[in-house]
């Protein structure tokens, strides 16, 4: 039957019910990744704060991100650590 392959039954079960979105990943305090536990649905904050489908375009953008805020965090370390 067409009802029981297996993705079927989790879309359907978010179309009537609704997602239930875990984060995934930290970008930074504002902007995170999250996904569906029911049916692996990714989607990220927007600009305004509201949630929208992450394209890989969008990952690649918080790569870069999360890239600079790494660098930027291990040089505040360094800087500190050498006042010490």
């Amino acid at each position: 039957m067409v009802l029981e392959t297996p993705l079927f039954i989790p879309k359907l079960y978010c179309s009537v019910v609704g997602h239930n979105f875990k984060t995934e990943k930290k970008i930074t305090q504002h902007i995170k990744e999250y996904r569906c536990t029911c049916c692996g649905k990714e989607v990220t904050n927007n600009a305004v704060g509201k949630l929208v489908v992450l394209t890989p375009e969008l990952k690649y953008i918080h790569l870069g991100l999360q890239n600079v805020i790494l660098k930027r965090r291990s040089k505040k370390l360094k800087i500190k650590k050498n006042k010490d």
